[in-house]
């Protein structure tokens, strides 16, 4: 399996930014998928999550309302639209296949 993370940046705060993974796993569509970030001297913490086929999404409280989580299973895609950014988002977003399967991350840096 691989994940591949892309559409990362610097952006202004107030900004936008959309991720993608991309996975090579043929059984995409079985998996529950995660997007996780890790700022410098934090632990890596969830951000949101999607069910197999997208029926049910889970955002932390510090993203809720300003970020959505989305997948296409045609494409073996998971989304991560980010509005709204904040200084405080800055981090090195991953996204996670399943419960074990991480790409190797992707930076967004918000700063003005």
């Amino acid at each position: 399996v691989q994940l591949v993370e892309s559409g990362g940046g610097l952006v202004q705060p107030g900004g936008s930014l959309r991720l993608s993974c991309a996975a090579s796993a043929f059984t995409f569509s079985r998996y529950d998928m995660s997007w996780y970030r890790q700022a410098p001297g934090k632990e890596r913490e969830l951000v949101a999550s999607i069910s197999s086929f997208g029926g049910a999404t889970h955002y932390a409280d510090s993203v809720k309302g300003r970020f959505i989580i989305s997948r296409d299973n045609a494409k073996n895609t998971v989304y991560l639209q980010m509005n709204s950014l904040k200084p405080e988002d800055t981090a090195v977003y991953y996204c996670k296949l399943g419960n074990k399967h991480w790409g190797q991350g992707t930076q967004v840096t918000v700063s003005s």
